[in-house]
């Protein structure tokens, strides 16, 4: 093909390393330390480092946000035939999980946010009810870093007694009223892959205030085997732990997250600025300027 007729493409998120070289710093040490097996130290202060960046008791690093999603589900007790609420706009990795578990996705429609309506989630509950069904749990999603209408959501969870997962895999970095999208429900899911923000080349994690539930995928995620000298597995277990490499990786571009999330304002507020005359464009809403539901106004 001709040099002209090449097209050039504008990723969502392209993967680039740090300038500072950060990652190249802690993957160097695992390997002159020979800890280049799935676990080390670098994966236990990268699940160290994240919980404190985002303010959680306690994380698990995983293989992929996928596989976070699904121990959230197995940890909230999902199993076969059981209703799972589910954000319809989203990647299917979001609702794939929840057919990992033999459950069953109910689709909430999103709403001006491009996340779950408030308004569609309340109908849900009510329309279930009467037919004498609960889910088992709530997934939202924050996609593309923005959040969703959280106050509402938790509202509606907790008068119905079930547990939200967040599927915060685009969000890391952002906030909903002063708190890490991933943090307010009772489990959060961040991804690491390669179109992120931040990324380990492939890879995710698991967070919650709840350490009993970290502790139980933890040990899922190692295919559940038992603390013992010999083999001995009695529950179903996952070979989904980050290496130690990946986690370095990790490591260094957790150190450079907040300038990501300048260069992403920067690139949205350019494109706003001079896209801004084109007619019928729309840009994507920010969290803190559009108007939050609340239950009272949804009752009206």
């Amino acid at each position: 093909m001709e040099k002209s007729q090449t097209k050039k493409r504008i990723y969502l998120s392209s993967p680039h390393m740090s300038d500072e070289g950060y990652e190249q710093v802690f993957v160097e040490e695992a390997f002159a330390t020979n800890w280049i097996a799935p676990l080390g130290a670098n994966v236990d202060a990268f699940e160290r480092e994240l919980a404190e960046k985002v303010g959680v008791k306690a994380a698990v690093a995983l293989s992929s946000g996928t596989a976070a999603i699904h121990l959230a589900l197995k940890a909230v007790d999902v199993g076969p035939g059981d209703l799972v609420f589910c954000q319809d706009l989203t990647f299917a990795a979001t609702a794939n999980p929840i057919r990992y578990q033999g459950a069953i996705p109910v689709f909430i429609d999103s709403n001006h946010t491009w996340n779950m309506c408030p308004l569609a989630l309340k109908k849900a509950f009510e329309k279930y009810e009467k037919l004498g069904q609960k889910p088992k749990a709530v997934i939202v999603v924050h996609l593309y870093g923005l959040s969703a209408d959280l106050d509402p959501i938790l509202e509606i969870c907790r008068e119905y007694d079930v547990p939200l997962i967040e599927d915060a895999a685009e969000s890391l970095g952002s906030y909903y009223k002063g708190k890490a999208t991933g943090t307010l429900g009772d489990l959060g899911v961040y991804s690491f892959n390669g179109n992120k923000i931040i990324t380990t080349s492939g890879g995710g994690m698991l967070v919650s205030n709840d350490e009993e539930k970290i502790e139980k995928a933890r040990f899922w995620a190692t295919q559940a085997r038992e603390p013992v000298r010999h083999y001995e597995h009695n529950e179903l277990g996952y070979n989904y732990r980050l290496s130690n490499v990946l986690a370095g990786i990790g490591r260094g571009q957790l150190k450079v997250l907040e300038s990501r999330v300048e260069k992403k304002r920067y690139i949205y507020n350019y494109y706003k600025e001079h896209l801004s005359g084109l007619e019928g464009l729309k840009m994507m809403p920010v969290q803190d300027r559009f108007k939050p539901l609340t239950l009272d106004i949804m009752q009206q």
